[in-house]
């Protein structure tokens, strides 16, 4: 017979799936016919089945009422009869049956019955199948779509519809040439015949939505029936607008930090105030802006001392620095190079200058408001067809040195808030160089007082510790150098003691420390473990040196002390070793080592490896750090000094006196005194820090471990409240716990490990939530109908001050309350 085929295609038909048993009846119910698929599904063969009533072959609850005479009743009024039967296999078991039953005739004109037979169980099964296959299709986020081998809509999903904005009537039975535009229809046709001629899946096929204005990622594949013949193709649509926008979002970023870096480069350490102008205006040319140019007072480029006061209005701006893409009279009318530049006093220029803050022009209308009515400057612009400006100042240390102009033409988009910020970025890091240029002839009496003011101006005394500190210029009398200290109170009570060396001298090595010190102070808060800080200081050598050609490298030792634990980690970037004096004998002597830290190399050096220890401090032992100008001598070797400086610190103790670090400073600093018998003058400076560290009160801190579960949130929050209550903190405790219990159902939501809730009373109240998710939280603003996302929002709100650290084994999450009567 013709239509049969063999091999796998065919055993794979969908008839295999569903398989359909055939029984013709005489009208009195007797067995005819029986297929080879009912001997399939009743185990009864043609030869044993043929003859029998149908009725025997049925369940006893079926034959009572002998089904084959309904049957005819049914087919004898003209119905076709459908009814579900249970029949027995020959093994014994009960197979439940569907049927459907047709009265015929034959040749001969004597009627007979045939029914079809199918195994429910089977049935069910495919229509499961199809009814998952229907609501995942319906549910699906994904625009989803089938087409014939015509390339013909025959299905489309309700994302589809929507995503279109058409009707199911308004897609079927077409194609996509009749119903999408003709710039993307035609590249969609040719790229599915394609994968119907030739089975290739095509995926995540980026184009332009129907309007233009969208994205969307298309995939295709081709479909075939079981015996492998092909029958269409499947189309899913992702709308990837938002994806694309957060690429070009991030390529923007990315240009962004280019230009920094190119106006970084482009400023290096150029100390000539015209040369650095014109550096500033040509590196925003023409990749930022169209034109630029750099207005100065005159007390910058002709290095006089600036008053504190803002410029007298009516007092002109040089205009030392300009760029433009192109040329033309009409430019040089706009930006006047090397000419002095009047400003309105009602303009927004003259009140940029005044009160230091930058303001965007977004139109002509403002440009023509900006000046006296027929200013040629203006009436220049205007015929360049600028309709974006940016005025920013130029600022350093407080002090408005000039301004910063930039201005966008034609068809170029305008500025926005993102450049006004990045532009003030750009403008702080010019003021700085032009200042630097300014106070060049004057290096001595300029980096002096740099050095002097970045240092801390006043060390804190966080509780338990006591901290002395001493700085020493070099004796060399013509420059200064890098050496810096500082104290960091850190949430908790804890304390960060630095000591760094910035190689060099001079007004560059005292930026740099300035700079250094100030990253060190930013990162502190993190909570970073020493050796993480040290890390991420590295990273950022090339940001805090002074150009390419002068690369940052300086050592440092940072510790962290913690006095509810008594420990201190510390870790140090090719630094001379710290000191210990431990704590007083039974005599009243101190003995002082030194503690060998993995040195690691000086900050600036690529590929680092950085590594904390921790040493716990027995009550009243000192921590010295101190630069290498203390102990270092030309034509000594280091240990030398280093045991010189040890015998210092303990004959401070001998004979049972009190150990008192103001005067250990003051001896220590004795070694490089010019007065000194010992060791010949120093030129190198120096600095020394002294910390004598204690504990905290008893009962200053608490703690707690919880199994991750339901219940652990409300004993977190009886035992921070029943903790407050006993340490007299009542006021505190309804916003404490409510923190807790933020920060507590956080991590149980996400976390699958114990719980750890700290609290510790020292300057401020400090409250850790820790579990085993390295991952920290991301405080983020929650849609009015989320129901979560608002505890870190809560925690950032309420809290003194907030932040993460990881640990060893999962991460922490912090807040500080102030103490009542405590400043916040």
């Amino acid at each position: 017979m013709g239509g049969v085929s063999e091999g796998p295609s065919a055993a794979d038909s969908l008839l295999d799936t569903l398989p359909i048993g055939v029984i013709i009846l005489d009208t009195g119910g007797r067995v005819l016919l029986w297929s080879p698929t009912i001997e399939d599904m009743l185990g009864w063969s043609a030869e044993e089945a043929t003859g029998h009533r149908f009725v025997e072959f049925l369940a006893s609850a079926d034959r009572e009422a002998d089904p084959a005479l309904g049957i005819y009743g049914e087919l004898r009024r003209g119905r076709v009869w459908r009814g579900f039967l249970t029949a027995v296999h020959r093994d014994g078991r009960l197979v439940d049956t569907q049927s459907q039953a047709a009265l015929l005739e034959d040749a001969d004109g004597e009627p007979f019955i045939l029914a079809n037979v199918v195994e429910i169980n089977r049935l069910r099964a495919i229509e499961h199948d199809l009814a998952a296959l229907d609501a995942l299709f319906d549910s699906s986020p994904l625009a989803i779509a089938l087409f014939d081998e015509r390339r013909r809509f025959v299905r489309v999903n309700k994302a589809l519809l929507a995503l279109h904005n058409a009707t199911n009537d308004e897609l079927i039975g077409r194609t996509v040439e009749e119903v999408l535009p003709s710039f993307m229809s035609r590249e969609i046709s040719d790229v599915q015949s394609v994968v119907l001629e030739t089975g290739r899946t095509v995926i995540d096929m980026v184009m332009p939505s129907p309007d233009g204005r969208g994205a969307r990622s298309v995939s295709y594949g081709r479909l075939t029936d079981r015996s492998g013949k092909v029958v269409g193709v499947s189309c899913t649509i992702m709308d990837i607008t938002e994806r694309r926008d957060a690429v070009q979002n991030v390529e923007r970023a990315r240009q962004r930090l280019m230009l920094l870096d190119d106006v970084s480069v482009a400023l290096g350490d150029l100390l000539d105030v015209r040369k650095l102008s014109r550096a500033l205006a040509r590196a925003l040319v023409p990749g930022f802006a169209d034109y630029a140019g750099v207005m100065l007072r005159s007390e910058v480029f002709q290095g006089d001392e600036l008053p504190a006061a803002p410029p007298q209005s009516g007092v002109p701006l040089l205009q030392l620095g300009v760029a433009a893409g192109r040329t033309g009279p009409a430019v040089g009318r706009m930006l006047r190079a090397g000419q002095d530049v009047a400003l309105a006093p009602d303009s927004f220029f003259a009140t940029v200058l005044r009160s230091g803050r930058p303001h965007l022009a977004g139109s002509q209308r403002e440009l023509l408001a900006a000046t006296y009515r027929g200013d040629p400057k203006v009436q220049a612009a205007l015929d360049l067809d600028i309709h974006s400006l940016l005025c920013v100042p130029l600022s350093a240390r407080g002090i408005v040195l000039g301004l910063l102009v930039i201005s966008r033409a034609g068809e170029r988009e305008g500025f926005d808030d993102d450049d006004v910020a990045l532009t003030m970025e750009l403008a702080g890091r010019a003021g700085v160089s032009l200042d630097n240029a300014r106070l060049y002839a004057r290096e001595r009496e300029g980096a002096l007082m740099l050095q002097r003011s970045l240092l801390p101006q006043r060390v804190p005394s966080p509780p338990g510790v006591r901290v002395a500190v001493r700085y020493v210029p070099g004796s060399s009398g013509t420059e200064v150098g890098g050496d810096w200290f500082d104290v960091i109170p850190l949430a908790g009570g804890r304390v960060a003691l630095v000591v760094g060396d910035v190689m060099g001298h001079g007004l560059r090595a005292a930026a740099t420390m300035g700079r250094l010190r100030t990253a060190v102070r930013t990162l502190a808060p993190l909570d970073l473990p020493p050796h993480e800080l040290l890390r991420q200081i590295n990273d950022l050598a090339d940001d805090l040196a002074q150009g390419p050609e002068e690369p940052l490298m300086a050592t440092c030792v940072y510790a962290v002390y913690d006095p509810s634990t008594r420990t201190v980690s510390l870790a140090k970037a090719g630094h001379v070793p710290p000191l210990l004096v431990g704590a007083p004998s039974a005599g009243g002597e101190r003995a002082a080592e030194l503690l060998e830290l993995p040195s690691g190399a000086p900050l600036g050096v690529e590929g680092v490896h950085f590594e904390s220890v921790d040493v716990r401090i027995e009550e009243g032992a000192v921590l010295v750090l101190y630069t290498d100008g203390l102990v270092e001598t030309r034509g000594e070797d280091i240990t030398d000094g280093l045991a010189r400086l040890s015998g210092r610190l303990t004959r401070q103790t001998a004979g049972g006196r009190p150990f008192d670090i103001e005067d250990a400073c003051d001896d220590a600093i004795e070694m490089i005194t010019p007065h000194s018998d010992a060791v010949p003058a120093q030129a190198d400076d120096a600095a020394l820090l002294m910390a004598q560290l204690g504990g905290l009160p008893d009962d200053s801190s608490a703690s707690w471990t919880f199994p991750a579960e339901t219940l652990a949130v409300r004993r977190a929050r009886h035992e921070v409240r029943t903790t407050l209550q006993r340490w007299g903190l009542e006021e505190l405790t309804d916003e404490a716990v409510l923190l807790v219990s933020e920060l507590f159902t956080n991590a149980l939501r996400y976390a699958h490990g114990p719980i750890g809730v700290r609290m510790v009373r020292a300057g401020s109240l400090l409250v850790e939530v820790s579990d085993p998710l390295p991952d920290p939280p991301r405080e983020r603003t929650p849609d009015p109908d989320d129901e979560g996302g608002r505890g870190i929002q809560l925690v950032a709100q309420s809290a003194r001050r907030w932040g993460t650290r990881r640990g060893p084994a999962g991460k922490t999450v912090w807040f500080e309350l102030s103490l009542p009567h405590c400043p916040a």
